[in-house]
């Protein structure tokens, strides 16, 4: 007994609704420096993220893609079955977190609930080590590079401005213009890294059905992808917004520059080599890094904590709820 096309365009859908999730949470991510900081208005600072967000697809390949599709479980035990789980899973843990305030990964959410169903339906030898080596040390690395980074970026600029003897009135304005290209480029980014993430679900997906002949990435899995999260990104996540933006440190232009332009490198650096990244973690590092510049009190560390256990949990939560979808869809599915 196979699943049938019908099937299989829905599990689609149902990837890019992930994807829609993805944008939506990760908006904060996006523009909750721009908007705290008040240099553009909630309704621009989405509609300027979702842009990047989309043309991402011109600048990054699908190294990505490659790694989450197959080179982290092994496809050919892989069905329609378990990535709908897998689907399931890390959707419900992005609304859960959602619900709660918490910026966690849903990236991590993503290979979670994946790994989860897999498992579940053919045990750990399903797993590819090696996939997930760098992947799970980047769980730790990524807040401490973007921490680094934004902390060391700060300390520059706080040395540039007091070289050049600039007043708070000339420092605000150009770090407002500033702000814009470095929100622009985190934007392209968190596009780059998190929409190959659903491209590699999908094309796992093609290829379990039989509708590809072999692993590659189509245009129009591409160009669904990057749309779905930009139309994510421009619905908002304004509660996340507020826990990135305003409680984690206080934030003016120029900690906004220094902590997006910090994990745009980051982020961009991780994409080349084919790393998926949680841009939630180092946006939320380098947050923390600039904000601990002035004194490490600046920062509601309380506040830092409760993400961190969120960040902790994602992995196994996401895959405990898949590994119980993929038991319960299977009653009535193909394993």
């Amino acid at each position: 007994m196979t699943v049938g096309l019908p099937f299989t365009i829905f599990v689609i859908f149902l990837a890019l609704g992930f994807d829609f999730t993805n944008g939506m949470h990760d908006a904060a991510n996006s523009i909750s420096t721009i908007v705290s900081t008040r240099v553009l208005s909630p309704k621009l600072a989405v509609i300027w993220a979702a842009f990047f967000n989309f043309i991402a697809f011109m600048i990054f390949g699908t190294t990505v893609a490659q790694t989450i599709g197959h080179g982290m479980i092994d496809v050919n035990t892989v069905t329609p079955t378990v990535i709908f789980a897998g689907l399931v899973g890390a959707i419900g843990w992005n609304l859960i977190t959602w619900y709660f305030g918490l910026p966690s990964s849903s990236s991590h959410a993503l290979i979670g609930g994946y790994a989860g169903a897999a498992i579940v339906k053919g045990g750990f030898g399903v797993i590819i080590p090696r996939g997930w080596y760098t992947t799970l040390a980047f769980i730790a690395l990524a807040p401490l590079i973007g921490l680094v980074l934004g902390f060391g970026l700060k300390i520059l600029t706080s040395w540039v401005i007091h070289w050049r003897e600039q007043s708070p009135q000339t420092v605000d304005r150009w770090s407002r213009i500033a702000q814009l290209f470095s929100a622009a480029a985190y934007s392209l980014g968190h596009g780059g890294n998190d929409a190959q993430k659903t491209m590699g679900i999908t094309t796992g997906l093609l290829f379990a059905a039989g509708l590809i002949p072999e692993f590659k990435v189509p245009l129009w899995v591409v160009l669904t992808a990057h749309a779905a999260i930009a139309m994510g990104t421009l619905s908002g996540g304004w509660r996340i917004v507020k826990t990135m933006g305003q409680r984690i440190t206080k934030l003016r232009p120029v900690d906004g520059f220094c902590a997006e332009t910090a994990s745009a490198a980051s982020i961009f650096t991780a994409t080349h080599l084919g790393v998926p990244v949680s841009t939630t973690h180092v946006i939320t590092g380098a947050i923390s890094g600039v904000g601990s510049v002035n004194r490490l009190s600046a920062v509601r560390w309380n506040v830092t904590t409760r993400i961190v256990w969120a960040w902790i949990f994602t992995i196994p939560a996401a895959a405990i709820i898949a590994g119980l979808v993929y038991l319960l869809a299977r009653l009535v599915l193909p394993a």
